[in-house]
């Protein structure tokens, strides 16, 4: 009898300990806490925001999808114009090279859960993982000579995925520019809404009373949103399930608001700030990402906010400029954002505000962290996927540096993190010396160019 009843006891934890692993380990949209206990180890900082969603990563039995990685990172590739693609290795002569290391597989490099190999950047991979394929580039290159191949990924000297403002003739082009341009701002912004024509306060078409709601209304009337002719109900209707049961669609006031309403509008921004840390939750179906949630430094008063569009873009004025600093110090607490109030940049800032500076002259925390863009239109947009120019953050070299800076100052100063922590309010200290290999090795190539035909060598490139 005992061990018929030991038997049954057995038979019901196991059953209820395998419901509960069916609801849990999936990682659908939940916020049961206790999920945290089957993570086998530290999530990287650029996917600890949705480590409770296991799905978008694992199949059911906590294998890896086939293409986790793609689905949120190809975009990102195909504009850095990836230097190592899977389809790199399909070449028969490279094939003894997969032998040493699987460079077709994103896990190779960016294995999760396991914190004791991972750098800064979340690669978790060694440091010397480019010796398996380049073993010999000292033959080809004496400046490397002697290198170790963990500084290969130094900053300002090799990307393993992105050698956009990297590459020798890049250097090269750029090698003699000034610190600072002769004309310094940044793309104008395009409106990304227009719709109709002005409106006036008086205009509004919000629930019954909306009128004695005298300081929205006004906040209202005095944004880009009225003067393009969106209205109170384009952001406030939202539709009812009339629609799923074949009916036709019914739309009610609500006060709440909803990404979607903006989404009709900015539906770029929306998609890309879904992309950043600051979004990925939301994006992936789970609750809001809030500061308490990070791993930087953030402000007390700031830790149970929940993170969305109307964060930033607060209340009825969607405010872009408070929007671009403002919001941003509200939340953070760590050096670099303390210490841009003591910057030049910060200056600069406020004499756009202040009408002294040209539109774009400024320059915000939003001006190098949500970068504007032409897209394929050639529409100006703002970048809103916050974290998509810093890993590696040669990737501001393009969209944000190169606006105001040489590649000189902006590969010295992204290289140092004392530089990086003041807020770049000094000039770095050290020197990369990636323009002056490239200048040395163009310098080579052409000296020996000139001795196969009999011409003298050159005295510089």
């Amino acid at each position: 009898m005992l061990l018929k009843r030991s038997l049954i006891i057995w038979i019901g934890l196991s059953v209820g300990l395998s419901a509960a692993l069916s609801w849990a380990l999936p990682g659908e949209a939940t916020s049961s806490s206790w999920q945290l206990i089957f993570l086998p180890g530290e999530t990287t900082h650029g996917h600890y925001q949705i480590e409770l969603k296991c799905s978008a990563c694992h199949d059911a039995w906590m294998g890896m999808k086939k293409d986790a990685c793609e689905d949120c990172h190809q975009k990102e590739l195909d504009a850095s114009r990836d230097t190592h693609p899977k389809s790199k290795f399909d070449d028969p002569t490279k094939k003894g090279l997969l032998k040493k290391i699987d460079a077709q597989t994103c896990v190779t490099c960016h294995a999760e859960h396991e914190p004791e190999r991972t750098h800064p950047m979340g690669v978790s991979v060694p440091l010397d993982y480019c010796v398996y394929c380049h073993e010999d580039i000292g033959n080809d290159r004496p400046s490397h000579e002697g290198m170790s191949f963990s500084s290969c990924a130094t900053a300002g000297c090799h990307n393993y995925h992105d050698n956009t403002a990297l590459y020798e003739k890049f250097l090269y082009d750029h090698r003699d520019e000034p610190d600072f341009r002769e004309t310094m701002s940044v793309l104008t912004r395009d409106s990304a809404i227009n719709t109709g024509e002005r409106l006036e306060a008086e205009q509004q078409n919000g629930p019954p009373g909306s009128e004695r709601e005298t300081g929205v209304i006004k906040d209202w009337s005095e944004t880009a949103h009225a003067a393009a002719g969106v209205n109170c109900q384009d952001c406030h209707l939202v539709e009812t399930d009339g629609k799923s049961k074949g009916e036709p669609a019914v739309f009610d006031w609500s006060d709440q608001w909803s990404m979607k309403a903006c989404e009709k509008c900015h539906a770029s921004e929306v998609t890309s700030f879904g992309m950043g840390k600051h979004g990925m939750r939301l994006a992936s179906g789970l609750s809001a990402m809030s500061p308490k949630m990070a791993r930087l430094p953030m402000k007390s008063h700031a830790l149970h906010a929940e993170l969305s569009c109307v964060s930033c873009h607060q209340g009825h004025r969607f405010d872009t400029k408070q929007a671009a600093v403002d919001a941003c110090l509200n939340c953070h607490n760590d050096e670099h954002s303390l210490a841009y109030l003591s910057s030049s940049h910060y200056d600069a800032w406020k004499e756009e505000l202040a009408g002294q500076r040209g539109f774009g002259e400024g320059v915000s925390c939003a001006t190098c962290h949500m970068p504007r863009f032409k897209n394929d239109e050639g529409v100006v947009e703002v970048e809103h996927n916050q974290n998509g120019n810093l890993e590696p953050n040669e990737k501001m070299i393009r969209s944000v540096c190169f606006n105001c800076h040489g590649l000189g100052l902006t590969l010295d100063s992204l290289a140092s993190v004392d530089a990086i922590k003041d807020c770049f309010s000094k000039k770095p200290q050290s020197h990369i010396e990636s323009i002056d290999m490239a200048v040395a090795r163009l310098k080579s190539k052409l000296d020996a160019r000139a001795r196969r035909v009999g011409q003298p060598t050159t005295k510089s490139p």
